[in-house]
């Protein structure tokens, strides 16, 4: 049986905090009814409810009226995309060309609605650079998406500096709404939600010890959506309200948020001493025969990356063979992004033009706030002694 400290697939999913997924529970199971329901039991879920909105809104450091629950980063991420379909003309979308599915595939969706669709092309760091963002916006350009953190490689989005290119670019004009997906960045970053020139961005629940089912649309002004329904969410998201979920989440936001400007709290030195462990994971693989970190300057911009997410590559040794060698061993990782699992090609590592074979090759290693150095040390082991079998 695997062991929790044996995890490094939490890219994936992590597994939820028992202790509050029970106190959210218990919370449900007392005010059971539906929030929009205006009798007492309905009253009391809809107290429950709010309190949950404006916990999440304290720690994003927002406005309650600017958070929307959604069933997770898919539909957060689906809704901004969305909404351009009730917008009266078509226009262009640029999107990164590491998204994730999410956004890479509804995207896709929209040029069968006739939006122009335009990929942003990242360098061999897997960076989107913020003049190349500008080197693509049009008059037309009505939303840009670019993720916080890449789900496969770890490498953390300048979309702070994208977010100022944007806006001077735009001074005088129509500013094009910009989208951010955050969810593998909450809890394992430093953010900054409500910096200028963000306009949206999609988080989910079960990347931070939260239950599965429940996410949030931070979106800092109100919009027309293009699905409609009862009404719930101020119209942007109906149906009705999952309200253990979004308990469940606010606790789970709360206790593992990164805050950027409050550098003495014990979340950033958690960041700042998972990097330490992290970089020296970094450092040992690569000294193992036959395996390439990817991409491989990671080596030398640590600060690029985010450390919760190592991509790395073994010479003669297929992905899915490691995946099995170590899963024999107790150990469970990934070949990259779960949702992805079932199709053979991996676009993030395309659109970075790495080698065809290190693609095939690449394995993902990922790690959450549960995950110990010990823990660390002995997966390295396990990779160091399957390793040696294939690259002698």
């Amino acid at each position: 049986m695997h062991s929790i400290d044996h995890y490094f697939d939490w890219a994936a999913t992590s597994p939820a905090d028992e202790d509050i997924v029970t106190e959210a529970l218990n919370k449900t199971l007392k005010c059971w009814g539906n929030p929009s329901s205006t009798h007492q039991i309905g009253k009391d879920a809809r107290v429950l409810f709010e309190e949950a909105r404006n916990l999440c809104a304290k720690t994003l450091q927002v406005k309650p009226e600017t958070i929307y629950f959604t069933s997770g980063g898919t539909e957060s991420d689906h809704i901004p995309l969305l909404a351009l379909l009730a917008k009266p003309s078509k226009g262009t979308v640029l999107i990164s060309s590491i998204e994730h599915p999410a956004v890479r595939e509804q995207a896709e969706a929209l040029k069968h609605c006739g939006w122009n669709v335009v990929a942003i092309p990242a360098d061999k760091d897997g960076v989107i650079q913020p003049e190349v963002v500008e080197s693509l916006l049009t008059s037309d350009t009505m939303l840009v998406c670019i993720m916080a953190v890449n789900n496969e490689t770890g490498v953390i989005q300048p979309v702070y500096k994208i977010a100022d290119t944007i806006s001077k670019w735009a001074e005088g004009k129509r500013k094009p709404k910009f989208h951010i997906d955050c969810v593998q960045a909450a809890g394992k970053i430093p953010l900054n939600l409500s910096y200028k020139g963000i306009d949206s961005a999609a988080f989910s629940s079960h990347k931070i010890c939260g239950p599965r089912g429940i996410g949030i649309l931070y979106s800092k002004d109100k919009f027309e959506p293009f699905l409609r329904g009862g009404g719930q969410e101020n119209g942007i998201r109906s149906g009705t309200e999952n309200t253990f979920g979004a308990v469940a989440f606010s606790k789970c936001l709360e206790r593992y948020y990164i805050e950027e400007s409050e550098k003495s709290s014990d979340q950033y030195k958690f960041f700042e001493n998972q990097k330490e462990i992290t970089n020296n994971f970094v450092k040992k693989l690569s000294e193992l025969k036959g395996a390439t970190i990817v991409p491989e300057s990671r080596l030398n911009k640590q600060d690029l990356f985010s450390p919760f997410v190592v991509q790395c590559a073994f010479n003669n040794i297929p992905g899915n063979v490691m995946l099995r060698a170590l899963d024999s061993k107790g150990f469970c990782i990934s070949t990259g992004s779960a949702c992805s699992s079932k199709k053979n090609s991996r676009p993030v590592l395309e659109a970075m033009h790495v080698d065809s074979k290190l693609r095939e090759t690449s394995v993902r290693f990922s790690f959450g706030p549960h995950t110990t150095e010990k823990a660390i040390n002995e997966l390295f082991e396990a990779v160091k002694e399957i390793n040696s079998t294939f690259n002698r």
